[in-house]
């Protein structure tokens, strides 16, 4: 191995641990060593950018738009109600949805399908006494089942498509993954409704727990005709410098206002209702004419009234929000909300409000006021999940749009009559002209970090192949397991993708092992495909960590699960893909 080659190997290792360590944003740290690569040499810029241009980045931006447009329709919305049923079979119940989110998922984003099926499942799962926990996980395991049976049903799928393209192999057709993942789709979800359903925990959802504990977090306060604070400024009163407790409504003459600014004056028998470490409730006794309400206790839901609503959020993990305290993030002013809790890993985070660092996954609970569905609709730096979420239905002449767009988007590729960004550019333009897509939608649909990862991941793969670090690494392994069976070296791919996808991003994952698999199948003088479809799967089948793909933190807080949870159902679903995975491969006679 070159020395330029044991550099790169280096700055690769560095990087998976940082990505390991969420020392920054993903995005963030491969475009990082992306630059160093550049800098030192080992690329030249057009090699390192060379994902920026490459076609199926433009084709999941624009398949991105067709799933946005599909999230609107409430097509989904409708056909989950139908498939959840009265609540008295709840394991049918799970077959009959995964089944579901896994079609559907299978030609649409899975993200936004999640996002909208959180709210809808919880609102069942509490109308017939089934805890939430048994549903939330089977629903993102689902979407990533359905990411798993054609070439557009996750973006890491068109990576892979890319960069064998790009190597000069024939690309992926439409369903060739499906030939492995439909069989193992089945498999899990039998084994969901079966083992996983009994090993999956039973708890409370996260508005249940914080409603039944508000009194450890929320203090009532009423303003004595006498206080001294009367006239004065939120700011002014100090009551925004409190050591634990943050102030953020304000109950007057029956109405509520929510968020509260520094700006807003304290009249006489205001009820000021704060959140936070209710042990430094000394502050306030401090200030004369300030009524601790202890005979009247502060309920979590009389919180809200028409103006103001409870409104529960996951923090997304490619958020602008990571690694900044509440405070920092302004809440009030940038979405016109005020963060009453923070859950993480089942616990209510105790300190005060505006201290708390927020991490990926973090459920948070906003009391929000009338501009924070205008302010927050386009952002991707929460998922909103349970504030009745309301979707804009087309109209009857728009709607039929949206089902054959989607079919194009599908067919046409399937067909080999035009390639899949071109039918997804057509999709596109046949939803705006017919305004079944606003103009001025489509670039909130399109998530550009998760694009730039994408283009940044595609370098990476060029550096390793660049400096020879896979063909390297791939004779390691065929000189370390000399007369294997290639099957073997099958699952040692499969293994350590699916490893680094439980670690890293999926996409980052791919890119990575997509030349050292590659150049295993040269030096074996296999079939290519042998190699990239189990790795293709293996980059996307992750079910061991709330880490490995972003449904999963969606659904960690508000299931109320914990890390062992995810890792007690998943690891024998990551056993059991693998397992039929390479049994398929032999089967199917690829080597």
């Amino acid at each position: 191995m070159t020395l330029e080659a044991v550099f790169a190997l280096i700055l690769v290792l560095l990087m998976v641990v940082c990505l390991v360590l969420e020392l920054a944003r993903p995005e963030y740290i491969i475009l990082f060593v992306l630059s160093l690569f550049i800098l030192t040499g080992v690329i030249t810029p057009s090699e390192a950018l060379k994902g920026f241009s490459n076609q199926e980045l433009m084709t999941i931006a624009l398949l991105f738009v067709v799933a946005g447009a599909m999230q609107q329709s409430g097509l989904l919305h409708t056909a989950v109600k139908k498939m959840l049923g009265n609540g008295r079979q709840p394991r049918w119940a799970i077959v009959r949805i995964m089944g579901m989110v896994s079609a559907f998922s299978a030609f649409i984003n899975n993200t936004p399908i999640v996002v909208m099926l959180l709210s809808e499942i919880k609102r069942w799962c509490r109308s017939n006494g089934v805890s939430p926990s048994k549903f939330l996980i089977p629903l993102s395991y689902a979407a990533v089942f359905g990411g798993t049976l054609t070439l557009i049903g996750t973006s890491t799928n068109l990576v892979v498509q890319g960069l064998l393209v790009e190597s000069g192999h024939p690309g992926m057709t439409m369903f060739q993954i499906g030939m492995l993942g439909l069989p193992a789709a089945v498999l899990g979800i039998l084994y969901m409704a079966t083992i996983g359903y009994r090993l999956l925990p039973s708890r409370p959802e996260v508005e249940d727990a914080l409603a039944s504990s508000s009194r450890e977090y929320l203090i009532s306060v009423r303003v004595a005709d006498h206080c001294p604070i009367i006239g004065k400024t939120v700011e002014e009163a100090g009551l925004r410098s409190l050591t634990g407790l943050y102030l953020f409504e304000i109950v007057r003459d029956g109405e509520i206002i929510t968020p509260v600014s520094a700006g807003d004056k304290i009249r006489a028998g205001d009820r000021l209702i704060f959140t936070g470490i209710v042990s430094t409730i000394a502050e306030l006794q401090a200030i004369k004419g300030l009524e601790i309400e202890t005979d009247n206790p502060v309920e979590l839901y009389d919180l809200q009234n028409g103006n103001a609503q409870l409104v529960e959020a996951v923090i997304s993990s490619h958020s602008s929000l990571l690694n900044k305290t509440v405070k920092q993030v302004q809440f009030r002013s940038r979405y016109d909300a005020a963060v009453v809790a923070v859950y993480r890993d089942r616990e209510q985070i105790r300190r005060k409000i505006g201290d708390i660092v927020l991490r990926p996954g973090d459920t948070i609970l906003l009391l929000t006021g009338k501009e924070f569905e205008k302010r927050s609709g386009s952002n991707r730096d929460f998922y909103v999940i349970s504030n009745g979420e309301k979707h804009r239905l087309f109209d009857r002449s728009k709607t039929f749009l949206v089902v054959p767009c989607l079919l194009a988007v599908v067919l046409l590729p399937a067909l080999q009559i035009m390639p899949t960004m071109k039918a997804a550019l057509l999709a596109v333009l046949v939803l705006t002209l017919g305004q079944a897509v606003k103009i001025q939608e489509v670039a909130s649909f399109i998530p550009f970090r998760i694009l730039l990862l994408i283009a940044g991941a595609f370098g990476i793969g060029a550096a390793l192949d660049e400096t020879g670090v896979d063909d390297a690494l791939a004779g390691m392994i065929v000189e370390m397991a000399p007369g294997l069976d290639k099957i073997v070296l099958v699952l040692l791919i499969y293994l350590i993708t699916n490893l680094l996808t439980e670690l890293i991003t999926n996409s980052a994952a791919a890119a990575i092992m997509f030349p050292i698999a590659l150049s295993l199948a040269q030096q074996t003088g296999t079939d290519p495909i042998a190699f990239i479809l189990p790795l293709t799967l293996a980059a996307s089948a992750g079910f061991a960590s709330p880490i490995g793909y972003q449904t999963h933190l969606l659904v960690y807080g508000p299931g109320g699960y914990r890390f062992g949870d995810f890792v007690k159902v998943g690891l024998p679903l990551n056993l059991l893909f693998m397992l039929t995975t390479v049994i398929l491969v032999r089967v199917y006679g690829l080597v």
